[in-house]
Order: structure tokens, then sequence, then C-alpha cells
């Protein structure tokens, strides 16, 4: 008998489809931008025990959850807490094609002109991703997934992962 699965964490490059994916899913949500980074100008990392702290305390608020983000380090904490890791990993290429799609996130700006503002410095970012070697990195994701020892999913392309949505939550 198949245990229920209902602690997911998603896992991917910016514009992957997670935060996407997550809403899709209708479990309490915790989207990782929402609390790892200070309010400065220009943005800096909040530090790793204060953004811990709020992950635990999250996922203490209740059973059935998904936490969505591209911190390797952030994600860490609640591995340990999580029954499935989904890893979207559609490429580069459809990647920048979402965030291009993207429509404004008000939790993360004051306006859809300011996001779009920042558009071409996170394309150069998205497509950075295979090539970095930051927390943010497609290096990074991999050790991750490849470490975890519980029920894992690989998405790789965006069908993939609307199909996954459809027949196997």
């Amino acid at each position: 008998m198949r245990r229920l699965v209902n602690r997911y964490i998603l896992l991917g490059n910016s514009g992957s489809g997670k935060s996407s994916l997550a809403a899709r899913l209708a479990l309490p949500h915790l989207d990782l931008d929402t609390l790892a980074w200070e309010p400065t100008t220009p943005p800096q990392r909040r530090s790793l025990a204060e953004s811990a702290r709020e992950i635990s305390a999250f996922i203490d608020m209740t059973d059935r959850w998904v936490i969505e983000g591209c911190y390797a380090d952030l994600i860490e904490i609640a591995l340990a807490r999580c029954t499935r890791l989904v890893f979207l990993n559609p490429g580069v290429e459809a990647c920048v094609a979402n965030a291009r799609l993207r429509p404004w996130e008000p939790h993360k700006y004051a306006s859809k002109a300011a996001q779009d503002a920042n558009l071409e410095m996170l394309i150069e970012w998205i497509r950075e991703y295979p090539t970095r070697s930051d927390v943010f990195s497609l290096a990074a994701h991999r050790a991750i997934f490849e470490a975890f020892a519980d029920e894992k999913i690989e998405l790789t392309s965006r069908e993939a992962i609307a199909a996954w949505l459809l027949k196997d939550r």
C-alpha cells in the first residue's frame, strides 16, 4: 500500500514552475523567497539561523505542507521531515520562457513594473544555473536530489510536470 505523501519539497531553478506547482497542490505553502532575504536595498540574505527558525515554525504548524525554493541550504533544513522531494528540472530555456510569462508576484515586488525591471537580470541568473557553484546551482540541487533516500522524482519538462500533477499526487 502506498503511504499518503503530504509533505513536499519542490526544488529547482528560478522559473522551473515551483510556485505554480505548489499552488496547484493546494496545501499550506511556504515560498522560501519570502524568508531568505532581508528587506534591504540591495537585498541581503538573512542569517541561516533566522530562516531555519521560520521554516521549523511553518513545519510545526501542520502535518501537510509544501515548501518550494531554489535555496539548497534552506531546503536541507526541511529535508528530514519531507515525504517527497520533487526536483523540477525542465531545462534553462523552459525556465527562461516561464520567467517571461510570470504574473506579478506582489509578495516579492511592489509593482508589476518593478518586477519587470528585474526581468533581464533574472533571465541572466537563470541561464547561469548549470555553471554556478552556489546554493542556487544545478550542482547543489543535484547533490540534494541524489542524497535524498526517501521518495523522490525529477521532472525534466513542462509536460512531465503537468502530467505528474494530474496522475501522481
